[in-house]
């Protein structure tokens, strides 16, 4: 066995910057009054000693946790099989470390999960939460209310509980399946089809909307729903081609979706894009650029919403409570054209 050395002590870095313990443990908690000379001295020591300072007694100092809950409204499942969420905490990820905080991951599988995470949240473990991917029908905006935490969200907001000043970020989704299905419409094709994600999150409601924006009188034969997987690209794609074999191009609502009604149309003999054109959405570049043919799409910069979160809410934190914060911000797509339209 060998002897551990002695973990340095406040006393010690005071000793050897040649200053009080009160100001050694200001500086160290990020604590004002004390003047830059001192601060430099002060750090100093702390590299020369190798103190690391108590977390716990820094959060009674500071009131902060340096630690961010990451809630996912997804099981792991889905999680860690679609690159969107990959990217997207790649983001965060990268926000929080740049500031010294961690990410604590939160996901759910079901409503017992609801109920463990508004605990948590409640419990003062993190000082705020950055929460995407909801459902209409989900719990967890109003445990979130409940619990207190600053809190901003991915995506925009569709509950209906009243709350109007909830913080998020999104991409303008609307917009993004406007021009998508513009450029369809500009190729020439008259039969344009969409598969569309899962209905009851915002995202998927407004690709819907602005493929209707730009197809109003449309059969409405040509829309079918999907869930943002490849599995549910299938089988949309198989209904589609059941229901109207004469389509001629597919508007998908995300690039998974796309994967998987361009596997269906290569079964069934379509070409693509001289027989069905296809777009995707959301220009993941491990899906987008390996389908076959490689795929036309709208470009969202998910790692960026992803720090974009994660910035407004330490900005938030750092704040206080007595700032003004945006209460949403949407950021601008672009269609990125490849082989399949």
């Amino acid at each position: 066995m060998t002897d551990t050395a002695p973990r340095p002590t406040l006393e010690a870095v005071a000793a050897r910057a040649g200053v009080s313990r009160a100001t050694v443990s200001r500086v160290v908690n990020g604590g004002d009054g004390v003047r830059e000379p001192l601060v430099e001295r002060v750090r100093r020591a702390v590299d020369e000693l190798g103190y690391v300072p108590n977390q716990a007694a820094r959060s009674l100092v500071t009131r902060r946790h340096d630690a961010v809950a990451v809630v996912v409204a997804e099981p792991e499942t889905r999680v860690f099989a679609d690159p969107f969420f990959a990217l997207q905490l790649r983001g965060i990820s990268k926000e929080l470390t740049g500031h010294d905080n961690q990410l604590v991951l939160l996901l759910t599988e079901g409503r017992d999960d609801h109920a463990r995470v508004g605990r948590y949240l409640a419990g003062g473990h993190v000082d705020g939460a950055l929460v995407f991917s909801l459902h209409l029908d989900d719990p967890l905006p109003e445990l979130i209310q409940r619990a207190g935490v600053p809190t901003v969200f991915g995506g925009r907001p569709g509950w209906s509980d009243g709350t109007t000043d909830a913080v998020y970020v999104d991409s303008d989704n609307r917009g993004g399946a406007r021009e998508a299905v513009r450029h369809l419409v500009g190729l020439g094709r008259t039969r344009v089809a969409h598969i569309t994600g899962a209905l009851d999150q915002t995202s998927a409601a407004d690709r819907l909307d602005g493929y209707q924006d730009v197809m109003g009188d449309a059969d409405p034969k040509l829309v079918v729903r999907g869930d943002f997987t490849p599995a549910g690209g299938e089988r949309a794609m198989r209904e589609l081609l059941d229901r109207c074999p004469d389509l001629d191009a597919v508007f998908a609502a995300n690039d998974l979706t796309a994967s998987g009604a361009l596997r269906v149309l290569r079964e069934r003999g379509r070409r693509v894009p001289e027989d069905v054109a296809v777009i995707g959405f959301d220009d993941m570049l491990p899906v987008a650029e390996q389908t076959d043919p490689p795929l036309t799409t709208v470009r969202q910069d998910i790692e960026e919403m992803g720090r974009l979160m994660a910035r407004l809410l330490l900005r938030d934190l750092d704040r206080g409570s007595g700032g003004a914060t945006p209460a949403g911000v949407v950021l601008p797509t672009t269609l990125i054209r490849r082989a399949s339209a």
